[in-house]
């Protein structure tokens, strides 16, 4: 079989796979608990709900617009003006297959073969394949200070002539941090006069703990929006709960949209009709269930720093936002993978590893469920690692014994 160098040097989505690792024990009926979630156990707004079953009843489910209906535009444009405090037209605004559909069709808008793209360490698991997949090179940069807060000298330090692209995600999947608006402003500016585009992934922005700004890198353009090289990322997966729906968009120049929906067109057609049907709903309804899920994350990562801070040699940094904490587990295993599978295998945890993120020796857990289960699973991860703990632990009626 031949195989292309794209399709060789792209690997498997690794928290997808755990999502079906999980999926498969509960349904063998083991007692997981699933610290590596990315969704919200929160049900979707029930006037998206209720308007998708209303357009599916009526039978006439058919093609929509490549870039979307003009009514899921339309509500990205009061979206734009609701949160970001900025105008724009239905022509800067492409709607997808949710938010990685988005960014997908912009990096193969702008990449040629051998273009470099910068981001961040920690990033995002599917930054570097996505690149790859445009034969682009992913180019990843650690903050020279050992954070999860990266500054502009460290982003200037690798760029090159072949940088196309620089991503931005705040607040950042996995560590939770929110960058400052000084950041933000520095790297619209050092943007715009490298002519070099940015794209902020915006997806966990309303999704921020303690009273914190939302940050908007319209805010800091010194050219309209159509001469500018920003691409903003939004959807409704993690805000609205809406994971399974597959609705995300992107805000930018009208004359780059209109390639991204070129290309989108060839892809996929546009998005699912009743999919966009359900997002205008929650975009234009009540933003309660919003709110509620921001409340219940920043309670839910409470408790998880509580916990995390009963393991000797764990270190962990607040997340400012999202529902994730990257923890620093090194002093058990330098090897994520090894430590995330051990977790698995002993103790019936999945975490996702650190090494996915760029940064081994770390796991990210998700604070999307219980505060029970998450007090539960990191007593189980400590019984598993702290060598004073007992020789034996109990879940449920089930005894382990420690034979490690």
């Amino acid at each position: 079989m031949s195989i292309s160098k794209i399709g060789k040097a792209v690997g498997e989505s690794v928290t997808l796979k755990l999502n079906q690792t999980a999926a498969m024990l509960k349904a063998k009926g083991e007692p997981i608990i699933h610290l590596g979630g990315g969704e919200p156990k929160s049900k979707a707004p029930i006037e998206a709900i209720e308007s998708a079953v209303a357009l599916v009843k009526t039978g006439e489910v058919r093609y929509g617009p490549a870039g979307g209906t003009p009514d899921m535009k339309k509500a990205v444009v009061k979206y734009t003006t609701d949160y970001y405090k900025y105008d724009v037209k239905p022509e800067n605004v492409i709607a997808s297959g949710g938010a990685k559909q988005s960014i997908m069709v912009a990096l193969q808008a702008i990449l040629d073969p051998g273009d470099e793209v910068v981001y961040p360490v920690p990033y995002w698991v599917s930054y570097p394949d996505m690149v790859k997949l445009c034969g682009a090179v992913p180019v990843q940069v650690k903050p020279k200070d050992g954070s999860f807060y990266p500054t502009l000298k460290d982003i200037e330090s690798v760029c090159t002539s072949k940088t196309k692209i620089i991503i931005i995600n705040s607040p950042n999947n996995p560590s939770g941090a929110m960058y400052s608006e000084k950041f933000v402003s520095e790297m619209v500016n050092f943007c715009e006069k490298s002519e070099i585009y940015l794209i902020m992934d915006d997806i966990y922005h309303r999704l921020i703990f303690e009273g914190r700004k939302l940050v908007s890198a319209f805010e800091f353009l010194k050219r309209s929006l159509d001469d500018s090289k920003l691409i903003v990322i939004n959807g409704a997966s993690k805000q609205y709960a809406m994971t399974g729906f597959r609705i995300g968009w992107a805000v930018a120049g009208k004359t780059l949209i209109k390639v991204m929906t070129n290309i989108q067109g060839h892809q996929t057609s546009g998005p699912s009709n009743i999919a966009q049907v359900a997002a205008v709903s929650a975009i234009n309804g009540p933003q309660t269930s919003v709110e509620e899920l921001r409340l219940s994350l920043e309670e839910n990562t409470k408790v998880m720093m509580e916990q995390l801070a009963t393991i000797p040699g764990v270190k962990a940094t607040k997340p400012d936002g999202t529902f994730y904490c990257f923890a620093d587990f090194s002093h058990f295993d330098k090897n994520s993978t090894r430590l995330a599978y051990f977790l698995l295998e002993k103790v019936l945890v999945i975490s996702v590893p650190g090494i996915e993120f760029g940064l081994d020796g770390y796991l990210r857990l998700s604070t999307c469920g219980s505060g029970k289960d998450i007090t539960e699973g990191i007593q189980r991860i400590r019984w598993a690692l702290d060598p004073k703990s007992p020789k034996e632990f109990y879940i449920g009626e089930r005894k382990l014994v420690k034979d490690w």
